[in-house]
């Protein structure tokens, strides 16, 4: 099945729940499952405190950095994903994430998530794809998801203000 009609039909699913905790959890899933990755973390940025947080970190507790810490940061600063093959050979990775929660990240994806005056309020971050690298076609579909989410995750935000 054409990844991006999986997308639409996913669409349909996340357009009846109202509930953020079940968006940001149908959300995690389906990016999991359409670029073939281990885990799911959904950052929220915190312009007031300056952090990001996550909603949901699939294994590990809440996990919350500055604005500019690791490689979500430098998404979040740069407006831009990132794709990092090799995180230990990165001074970006903060790995003091994976010696607290025993995981080992052997690749990571992070797209930012747009609201609707352009400005990032999220981050979908994915962690080690099951079989090679993450590539540019993992960008393009997360890309193509993380626009299409981001209305259904900007009113969820809004319900929580």
């Amino acid at each position: 099945m054409n990844k991006f009609y999986e997308i639409a039909e996913f669409g349909q699913q996340l357009m009846v729940l109202k509930d953020m905790e079940q968006s940001i959890e149908l959300i995690s899933t389906e990016a999991k499952k359409l670029v073939s990755a281990d885990r799911c973390s959904i950052f929220i940025v915190d312009e007031e405190e300056k952090i990001l947080w996550t909603k949901l970190s699939d294994g590990i507790g809440r996990i919350v950095v500055s604005l500019s810490s690791g490689i979500v940061g430098e998404t979040y600063l740069k407006e831009k994903p990132q794709v990092v093959n090799r995180p230990y050979d990165d001074s970006r990775f903060l790995a003091t994430i994976d010696k607290k929660s025993g995981y080992t990240t052997k690749n990571i994806i992070t797209v930012p998530i747009f609201n609707s005056q352009r400005k990032v309020m999220g981050i979908i971050q994915l962690l080690n794809k099951s079989r090679f690298d993450f590539d540019d076609k993992d960008l393009e579909t997360l890309t193509f998801f993380a626009n299409y989410v981001s209305g259904s995750l900007e009113l969820a935000m809004l319900k929580l203000k």
